[in-house]
């Protein structure tokens, strides 16, 4: 799949997937079986860490396509088991879970592509249980413009990153991450973990680095600023009040 070899066989995707397993490892390897949620799952390249250690998982996604390719991998995999799927975007979660909740819930690189991002997170904290987790990765609006000053896009930056046609793996809205931060301050949630990802590989040409150097000092400073702050995604771990 184009999509596939386009952001998780990529550096990229390599680097996403290193910082949210390093976030997120306490949970993995959590000794008792989790429920865990996951939103816009795409090819369950994170989730499957969680089916690996024995977690139960509502792998959801809109594309059809990717629901069926992650269940074949999966299958492949022999993971298939701890999974449960179904075609849905976020705005038809409610029909399919109804009233459920969860240890955990993911929804990485999801708000950023809807028209209302912010009025989606009251739909998406309240499939968290008491004392369980939300990991919210998005993309962030400062990095994308510091990295098109950095790469000479002077014309975009001042068109306020606006173009006429979108680019299709283009998400629609990067997000303030402050904004962010201060709309969950209304749910009973409490900020655990904040990192950034692609801290330093989006302002590097592809030749002046190597991948198996550059992701272990992505993990280093992902949590220390301005570092953190310039990471082309912002990943927010929160844990809820327990009642």
């Amino acid at each position: 799949m184009q999509f596939d070899r386009n952001i998780y066989a990529s550096g990229k995707g390599k680097i996403r997937e290193a910082v949210l397993h390093a976030d997120l490892r306490f949970l993995i390897q959590h000794p008792s079986p989790l429920r865990v949620l996951d939103i816009g799952g795409g090819l369950g390249q994170l989730n499957r860490e969680f089916a690996r250690a024995g977690h139960s998982v509502v792998h959801t996604d809109l594309s059809a396509e990717m629901v069926e390719a992650a269940r074949q991998r999966h299958t492949d995999e022999g993971l298939v088991a701890h999974y449960e799927y179904h075609v849905a975007g976020l705005q038809n979660l409610d029909a399919v879970l109804a009233d459920q909740t969860f240890d955990i819930v993911l929804c990485h690189a999801v708000l950023e592509w809807l028209a209302e991002p912010f009025a989606a997170l009251a739909s998406i904290q309240k499939w968290v249980r008491p004392a369980g987790w939300l990991s919210l990765m998005f993309y962030n609006l400062h990095a994308k413009r510091m990295a098109n000053m950095v790469y000479g896009n002077f014309d975009y930056v001042t068109n306020n990153l606006q173009v006429r046609k979108k680019v299709r793996f283009s998400p629609n809205q990067p997000l303030d991450p402050n904004s962010v931060i201060q709309r969950m301050e209304q749910f009973p949630l409490s900020l655990y973990a904040h990192s950034g990802v692609r801290c330093f590989h989006d302002y590097l040409r592809p030749a002046e680095f190597n991948l198996a150097q550059l992701i272990p000092l992505e993990l280093a400073y992902r949590q220390q600023e301005p570092y953190r702050a310039l990471g082309r995604y912002q990943h927010l771990l929160y844990k809820k009040e327990s009642s």
